[in-house]
């Protein structure tokens, strides 16, 4: 059986930038990280990379920012393994050293000419509007644009990778995770330090703005995924329609009086047969293909919800 072509992350748009020589070099930088890592840089630079688009970035702004966000983990190459794959939570110790793979990557890139220009990408993807980001603690005004962009793009494919979907049904908590990064902390406002923080009080950890665009990219995602599966669901009603003719060609061979008949149906049977199939257990695969059919139907189904329940979401 046939299995449709998805892909969690949609490069189309990624693709249509030509990326010269130069550029190529800081992607090969990416070799030396763990194949995990490898993949969540390039997820980040995708997500980064259509964000841009529909916050009507530059095209120019939109290349340097996708560059960026291929660099921005790069300093993980020098966090323990023990640590950087450590299947339950760190330590605080544990979380302190992970947390200067952002200077490690700064350092990488200002020590490089030619990934200098990118060393925003490591340096801010952790800092947050309301400060209580690192490496430096930074606030809005002094987090540049594309490091708040990178932040969206890097809580979003970080959440997906740990719940492991394998379809965007359910993808709407994921994007409520962010939407409650967009608001103040509840301590934060009860505090007694709520007047020294000033307006810094009013912000969450991310752009609104940002999150709002990533429901876009989102909703493309979805949209791209239901295409995918309508396609294959359309092959899978081509095979039923095969077995349906096998059938009808069964209940004539079963009916026939001569062993001519039966005989010139049979044939007519194994014709419309593919691979292992024969007329003693073909009635097997018919049963897998309609199992495929009503289970991609569902998620169809399922991923239409999905895209109203985004809709309706507010940030």
């Amino acid at each position: 059986m046939s299995k449709e072509i998805f892909d969690f992350y949609d490069k189309t748009v990624l693709k249509s930038y030509n990326l010269d020589e130069s550029m190529r070099y800081q992607l090969n930088m990416l070799d030396r990280l763990d194949v995990f890592t490898r993949k969540h840089c390039e997820n980040v630079a995708n997500l980064t990379c259509r964000l841009c688009e529909y916050l009507h970035c530059t095209k120019g702004f939109t290349e340097y920012c996708t560059i960026c966000a291929y660099l921005h983990d790069i300093g993980k190459q020098f966090i323990p393994a023990s640590i950087l794959q450590k299947p339950g939570k760190l330590t605080d110790e544990e979380y302190e050293i992970m947390k200067t793979h952002t200077t490690i990557g700064y350092k990488m890139c200002m020590d490089d000419l030619k990934l200098r220009p990118y060393a925003a990408g490591p340096l801010y993807h952790h800092e947050a509007l309301d400060g209580s980001g690192y490496p430096n603690g930074l606030t809005k005004k002094d987090i540049p644009y594309e490091g708040q962009i990178i932040r969206v793009a890097d809580e979003y494919d970080a959440i997906v990778s740990k719940r492991q979907y394998k379809s965007h049904i359910g993808i709407s908590d994921t994007l409520k995770i962010l939407i409650d990064n967009t608001k103040p902390h509840e301590e934060v406002q009860k505090s007694a330090v709520l007047e020294e923080l000033g307006n810094n009080a009013k912000l969450g950890k991310d752009n609104p703005i940002i999150v709002r665009a990533l429901f876009k990219v989102v909703i493309d995602d979805i949209e791209y995924e239901i295409s995918c599966m309508l396609d294959y669901i359309k092959s899978l009603k081509g095979e039923l329609k095969r077995f349906e003719q096998i059938d009808k060609y069964k209940e004539k061979m079963e009916k026939a009086k001569t062993e001519k008949k039966k005989n010139y149906y049979l044939e007519g049977m194994k014709e419309l047969m593919i691979g292992n199939e024969t007329p003693e257990n073909y009635e097997r695969s018919k049963h897998e293909y309609i199992n495929a059919y009503n289970k991609r139907k569902d998620i169809v189904d399922n991923l239409f919800k999905e895209i109203k329940i985004i809709k309706k979401l507010k940030v």
